[in-house]
């Protein structure tokens, strides 16, 4: 058994199983999009936030994640896949769509 095999499994032997392990995000677009997709959805109201275990809403944070989430999609352009493109563009229309409400611009 080659030596590094051997190493890796003394490491798994140590880690206790009730051990909380980190997760490695994918190395790919969604991994930039998300975390500011997940604190707009948060800052919309539309979850709880883990931090404070309530729901709260800042508008103006939230436009200023999805404007960043725009600059982002502008920047881009002509260099993203289209799953990508169709990814980012999601994101953004369905936060659009719920900033508009909460600011009371739309009824839904």
């Amino acid at each position: 058994m080659p030596e590094k095999e051997k190493n890796r499994k003394k490491q798994a032997k140590k880690k206790k199983p009730d051990e909380a392990m980190e997760i490695i995000p994918p190395l790919d677009f969604s991994s930039l999009v998300l975390p500011f997709y997940t604190q707009a959805v948060i800052k919309l109201g539309m979850v709880k936030d883990l931090m404070t275990n309530k729901e709260e809403e800042n508008l103006e944070l939230s436009k200023r994640l999805i404007d960043l989430l725009q600059l982002l999609k502008e920047r881009t352009k002509g260099n993203l896949k289209p799953e990508e493109e169709k990814f980012l563009a999601a994101c953004l229309q369905q936060l659009r769509i719920a900033y508009m409400e909460k600011a009371n611009i739309i009824k839904l």
